[in-house]
């Protein structure tokens, strides 16, 4: 028996698919086993093809493909070439077990890329359980980016054959490209960051409090609320954000890559955050996922590890507000269909934009509101206490003034980011600020006599839950 690896997709997460074979004497036969799709099944005509054009004679044998874990449904053209080549290999007496095989096979042999591969790839790699794969040739210059893998390219089944039957003398086809940013390093971990500025804070006329807060849910990854007039600067400050967030490590890294690989970008390893903005017309399939035999990402999905901005809050559909706060308190997301259960990771910063009324002008100091005050109630009220409970920071912003003038600039912040992300993780601090547990809050945010008196004040006031109560330390601690 002869036994390679592949790989195919269980939610956004690769699964690990160990690809076994058996010849056996008996009446010919080709079967694959282990819950196959459609474009598995229809792989053995793909590889019988292949065989006898490269002068192989297909083995009269019962030849048997299993896929395990048999309880796992695979699909994906990628795994016709490990079973090429099992069966091209059945008599060699080298071992294949530690071998990650990738490709689609052409009915000449051509070891073809596959649209998944990239992505599948990643995930593996993020999941720290490939070494060295084998993969079509024309994959090389995408994949050389991820690092702490091994990849042999082939062009042919022949080549791949003829790779694996001398593998003693083999070594990769491409050397890794480095990931080529300024990083520092804390406890032999690398965080990489990056000193551009699409959108710069200096474009932000005013608004010091407004930034203030920006800072703060920067730092800490806390969820933001901005309220005001049209025009005072919230989208502004929202599309900015995203520059000055924490440097990243590489799994981090990888997984940005993954979720640019599935939203069917080019991964380009530059550590900027994913951004996600649904319009507020969006549906709630659109938004968190799902399909009604698969379930597919969804805009929360890909905001995991960055920022997801609604602008225009309470225009959001309501069933759409409520059910965000599942992956608001526990940073995933779980979609249930018949056909599959799949669980989402969906850690991300959130950033919510709205007016005060539906006219907006309730804050103007030199326009008229022309809302009613049912109309202002009703349009306060799309947004639920249990959701605002799950924001950490409400800014209400300042009126726009002529005399207004820039003040901190986006390299500013930065690097007033970066010193507090240092600081965090010097003290052994895993997670962000916004995401510490009971425990963790007692251990890093120790507050003051005068900062616990003035939370004791808001708890009575204010009628806070326990919720509120554990988020108001971390951010009151970020910048003391």
């Amino acid at each position: 028996m002869k036994s390679v690896y592949c790989a195919t997709y269980e939610g956004l997460d690769a699964k690990l698919v160990y690809v076994e074979s058996t010849l056996t004497k008996g009446l010919p036969s080709f079967s694959i086993v282990g819950m196959a799709s459609t474009a598995i099944n229809e792989a053995k005509e793909r590889v019988k093809s292949a065989l006898l054009s490269n002068d192989f004679s297909f083995p009269p044998k019962r030849i048997t493909i299993n896929l395990a874990p048999s309880d796992v449904k695979k699909e994906g053209s990628q795994f016709d070439l490990s079973v090429a080549l099992l069966i091209a290999l059945d008599s060699l007496e080298d071992s294949l077990d530690d071998w990650f095989v990738f490709g689609e096979l052409g009915l000449n042999g051509k070891v073809k890329e596959n649209m998944k591969l990239y992505p599948l790839l990643l995930s593996l790699a993020n999941q720290k359980i490939i070494k060295k794969a084998l993969v079509p040739k024309e994959s090389l210059s995408k994949l050389s980016k991820i690092p702490n893998i091994e990849f042999y390219g082939v062009d042919t089944l022949q080549d791949a054959i003829d790779l694996l039957r001398n593998q003693e003398n083999i070594s990769p086809s491409v050397e890794q490209v480095k990931i080529d940013y300024p990083f520092y390093k804390i406890n032999d971990e690398k965080f990489y960051y990056v000193k551009e500025y699409t959108d710069d804070f200096c474009d932000v006329k005013g608004q010091a409090i407004a930034k203030r807060a920006a800072l703060i849910a920067a730092t800490g990854f806390h969820n933001l609320l901005l309220e005001g007039s049209p025009g005072c600067g919230k989208s502004m400050i929202a599309k900015r954000l995203r520059y000055i967030l924490p440097p990243m490590n590489t799994d981090t890294l990888l997984d940005l890559a993954k979720l640019q690989a599935l939203d069917m970008q080019e991964p380009d390893f530059k550590p900027h955050r994913n951004m996600r903005s649904p319009h507020h017309s969006s549906t709630l399939a659109s938004i968190f996922g799902g399909g009604s035999h698969k379930a597919q990402i969804g805009e929360v999905g890909l905001a995991h590890r960055g920022v997801l901005f609604f602008d225009e809050l309470p225009h959001f559909n309501k069933n759409v507000l409520e059910a965000l706060r599942e992956p608001m308190e526990d940073a995933k997301i779980r979609i249930s269909r018949v056909n599959s259960k799949v669980e989402y990771p969906a850690d991300f910063l959130f950033i919510g934009a709205m007016n005060p009324c539906p006219c907006g002008n309730l804050l103007n100091q030199s326009k008229e509101c022309r809302c009613t005050e049912l109309e202002i109630k009703k349009y306060k009220n799309k947004l639920s206490d249990p959701f605002l409970d799950r924001i950490d920071l409400n800014v209400i912003m300042q009126n726009v003034n002529m005399n207004d003038k820039a003040s901190y600039s986006s390299k500013e912040l930065h690097k007033m980011v970066v010193g507090a992300h240092m600081f965090s993780k010097k003290r052994g601090q895993d997670v962000f600020n916004a995401k510490l547990n009971d425990t963790d809050i007692e251990k890093f945010c120790i507050l003051s006599d005068e900062a616990q008196f003035t939370l004791n004040m808001a708890i009575e006031r204010f009628s806070l839950t326990f919720r509120s109560i554990k988020k108001s330390p971390k951010s009151w601690t970020d910048y003391r």
